[in-house]
């Protein structure tokens, strides 16, 4: 017999699965509490009772649910193999498993497209746990102190960049003769990560 602890965290993680499954299916139009409720196979009333309402079910989905590479995905799976790797090297790893790591994320692509055009809470709630990650996996990382170069104004180029490539292969095909539909254009634009990382890794050591 499940005790009511196990039966509460069930009726939890159905729900904020339900509202990957709402985004998924029906997108941000439809996303509610009634909507939520249904797709979960439950009474609306639990939305309040465990998350006070549909903001803290959103809330509850970007923090607990896989709308994130993690720590570990963009260090490789080895935190403490990545804790001790030089900066340059760091950066590839990570510029590279955020690439792989949104690109399997279908979801969270229709969200960031979403947020371009239209605020709303869980665009905004998702962008407060996008950004805190992401601000928490640098102070980890990626200080080393002195540096010559703004490491985190390249972090967030080479993000926006390969965030935006990855909105725009979902409607368009091409985009400075890069074939988005192809695994071959991708490989291009890793070649491309480590151009830019060797780069910036060139001219710190010449401000040194």
């Amino acid at each position: 017999m499940k005790t009511p602890t196990r039966n509460r965290d069930a009726t939890r993680l159905k729900l904020i699965n339900a509202v990957g499954q709402v985004l998924a299916e029906k997108g941000f139009t439809h996303l509610g509490v009634n909507a939520v409720a249904r797709q979960a196979g439950v009474d609306k009333v639990l939305i309040y009772r465990y998350f006070g309402g549909m903001p803290g079910l959103i809330k509850a989905f970007g923090q607990e649910g896989d709308f994130w590479p993690s720590m570990e995905e963009l260090a490789g799976g080895d935190i403490d193999a990545y804790r001790v790797l030089p900066l340059e090297e760091k950066l590839k790893i990570m510029g590279r498993n955020y690439l792989e790591g949104i690109r399997k994320r279908p979801l969270t692509q229709e969200i960031m497209a979403w947020e371009m055009v239209e605020r709303n809470n869980l665009t905004e709630e998702l962008e407060i746990i996008r950004e805190t990650r992401m601000l928490r996996f640098a102070d980890l990382f990626l200080q080393v102190g002195g540096e010559a170069v703004d490491v985190m104004a390249v972090v967030g180029l080479m993000g926006a960049g390969l965030s935006y490539l990855i909105c725009r292969s979902r409607r368009i095909r091409w985009y400075n003769g890069i074939d988005l539909e192809n695994e071959e254009g991708w490989k291009r634009l890793e070649n491309g990560i480590d151009l830019v990382v060797e780069g910036v890794a060139g001219l710190m050591q010449a401000r040194d």
